[in-house]
């Protein structure tokens, strides 16, 4: 006898929905695909093989402690756990002040999960410290976003790409990264005949049916967006309609633009002149572009302005508020759009409503039965990690994530993490992380808890429970309920995952709508107002959130990192189609791990030549910031003196290489980009 039970995927945020088979046991047998929901039917090798971590012998069971690091973990009870945190959080709170604990959230539980934790840091810890892992690739897609529109999510929705007349697809390696969305964009190419403009430094798979494929020099995207706005301005293509109704501030674009010329341009980015004219024009006379973007658009230190480069483009063309239009950041993770949704952001209650204004402010304390609530801005993921090193923060909750793997400088993040007063990490995985925690919590996998997941076309999804959560894990609201309810905060009393998600609904205006009742088996897209809402497929209809759109001026200013003669080629950073972030789930999973099951660095075979370098060779890649040794492959598909390393293996981590200058706009580290040196 089987039993089947309809959930989400918790890889990438395409949103998935599919079926975990469990058997009389009460085990996972396997996965199939449900026929409802974005990925009619099919699933890609990693949602095939979702099942596959959940039951693993590395899972953690039971709560772990050790006093100070130089003991081992011994296995202790939810109950020392505890009031083993309380004790040292109420000693960092009178020692040095709610500045001192900072919280990350995990944008691979729920948001169910991840509206406790910013509830428990703001009114119980009374700290607005708190983000997540949006901060290491989207950040700079939520300033941008919001900076033009009002508004910082997936304008459209997937099944809309199939639509476009012309889809532009910059920094993003759909068929790898979001292979369930690269099906809809090649049944729009190869069976309804749509006009693919591909752009990224690496000749990736989509390069072979992209009517035109744009190799620019990594770090190079502002100029070449600008060259096409200027293209279009001069040849007359503009919307002007649309701009006279909609936008503003397009004389201090149009000026903005002029110097960016075809020649100028190409001698920025590489590309041919005509290459950028014949592209502007394609953009400019098409009546329905959709621009595609992902983390090669957003993990720079120019991230925001790269997005604000691209929401020009859109405005100018008219390309906003219309079906098969906008601007479409893909999410990487499950739940990354509905863990910002919800409040884990240092500058923001959930639904995004700012933490400084007086009258929001109210509205929580009133809510949330507390008085005290945080009115300043929080720090940073990336700020907190200074801060530890700067001594100014000393306790750390980390929940689902890994940034000892996932964040650039990795081992000077190691050092912070070392150096922290007390650090809880609540996790499936005994991870990289958690090696130098004072507290270990389990947690349960998706399949375990019943919640929701929000989509990187916002739209709102049930999980459900297949199986009882192992050992003496519990969801991860319920231990950080009980953990406020110790602390003296009686404000987090929920019994149920539905209890939650109402007071989620209540707080939130975008959400407002919403109810485990209504979500039903698609779920439902926000901004959802009001009960009975259908919800919404696209943005910015009849008017932007802001208003009018906002054009904004961006220039080119070359990475921070620029090869010189002791570091003469250039790194970039992603993602495999086998593996999913720093891998803690799918590297233990035998059917992924048996496709690719070790680290690599793909290198052009003129470079490999002069360097002697030998396919399978093991080379030494070494930054201003550390080293590692990585197996080679040699690609003509990777240009001369740029490299490639993917991002998921922890015996040769990119983030060691790579570098933590910020966007000043958004506070995102430069992730794809750093100077190197290669030696065999």
């Amino acid at each position: 006898m089987f039993k089947d039970v309809e959930t989400i995927c918790p890889f990438c945020g395409v949103g998935c929905r599919i079926v975990l088979r469990v058997n009389d046991q009460h085990h996972i047998e396997g996965v199939y695909p449900s026929d409802k929901g974005v990925n009619q039917g099919k699933l890609c090798i990693k949602g095939w093989s979702a099942h596959e971590f959940i039951e693993h012998n590395d899972r953690l069971k039971q709560p772990l402690l050790r006093e100070d690091r130089s003991q081992p973990f011994r296995t202790v009870s939810w109950d020392e756990a505890l009031n083993w945190i309380r004790r040292s959080l109420l000693h960092v709170l009178e020692k040095h002040g709610p500045h001192a604990v900072s919280l990350i959230g995990s944008a691979k539980c729920s948001n169910e999960d991840n509206y406790a934790l910013q509830k428990f840091g703001r009114a119980v810890a009374k700290t607005s410290n708190i983000d997540n892992c949006a901060r290491l690739c989207h950040a700079s897609t939520m300033t941008g976003l919001t900076t033009a529109f009002g508004s910082g999510a997936m304008t459209n929705s997937i099944e809309e790409l199939e639509d476009a007349d012309v889809l532009l697809i910059i920094g993003s390696n759909t068929t790898e990264q979001h292979p369930l969305i690269s099906r809809r964009i090649l049944r729009a190419i190869l069976d309804k005949d749509r006009t693919l403009i591909l752009i990224d430094p690496r000749r990736i798979d989509l390069a072979g049916c992209s009517h035109m494929y744009l190799q620019p020099y990594p770090g190079s995207d502002i100029a070449l967006i600008n060259g096409f706005i200027h293209i279009i301005l001069k040849e007359r293509m503009e919307d002007r309609d649309f701009i006279i109704k909609r936008v503003e501030g397009f004389d201090d674009l149009a000026k903005s633009i002029i110097d960016y010329t075809p020649e100028s341009v190409s001698k920025i980015t590489g590309v041919p002149p005509k290459e950028i004219v014949k592209a502007a024009r394609l953009l400019g006379h098409a009546k329905r572009v959709s621009i595609v973007y992902g983390m090669g658009v957003t993990q720079h230190a120019t991230g925001t302005d790269t997005v604000l480069a691209l929401t020009n483009l859109a405005l100018i063309t008219g390309n906003v508020g219309r079906r098969s239009t906008g601007v479409n950041p893909l999410r990487g993770q499950n739940n990354v759009q509905g863990t910002c949704d919800v409040g884990c952001l240092p500058d923001v209650f959930p639904g995004y409503q700012g933490v400084s204004d007086p009258s929001i402010h109210k509205f929580f304390q009133k809510t949330w039965s507390t008085t005290q609530l945080p009115r300043e801005v929080g720090v940073t993921m990336c700020e907190m990690f200074n801060g530890i090193l700067n001594g100014k923060i000393h306790w750390m909750y980390i929940m689902g994530e890994n940034p000892a793997l996932s964040m650039p400088n990795s081992l000077q993040i190691s050092q912070a993490l070392e150096q922290l007063d007390l650090l809880v990490v609540h996790d499936i995985f005994l991870n990289e992380t958690a090696s130098f925690a004072h507290v270990v919590l389990p947690g349960v996998s998706f399949a375990e808890k019943d919640g929701t997941f929000t989509s990187t076309e916002r739209r709102v999804q049930m999980v459900h429970k297949a199986i009882k959560p192992l050992g003496r894990a519990k969801q991860e609201w319920q231990a950080i309920g009980e953990l406020s309810r110790r602390m003296g905060y009686n404000g987090m009393n929920w019994r149920t995952s539905e209890e939650v998600f109402r007071e989620i609904s209540q707080v939130t205006p975008i959400y407002r709508g919403m109810s485990y009742n209504c979500l039903g088996d698609n779920g439902i897209q926000w901004p959802c107002p009001e009960v009975g809402h259908p919800g919404t497929q696209f943005l910015h209809e009849k008017q932007f959130s802001r208003g009018k759109g906002l054009l904004v001026p961006v220039h080119y200013n070359p990475p921070p990192e620029v090869p010189d003669k002791h570091y003469p080629m250039v790194l970039i950073t992603g993602r495999t189609l086998f593996h999913f972030h720093t891998g803690t789930m799918t590297r233990r999973s035998p059917t992924l791990q048996a496709l690719l099951d070790e680290a690599y660095i793909e290198i052009n075979p003129r470079d490999a030549s002069l360097l002697g370098v030998q396919e399978g060779q093991i080379i030494k890649v070494q930054s201003r910031r550390g080293f590692i040794n990585v197996k080679a492959h040699i690609k003509e598909t990777i240009p001369r003196n740029i490299l490639f390393i993917p991002i998921h293996f922890a015996e040769a981590s990119a983030n060691v290489l790579t570098m933590q200058e910020l966007d000043t706009k958004s506070g995102i580290p430069e992730l794809k980009i750093c100077a190197v040196r290669v030696e065999p």
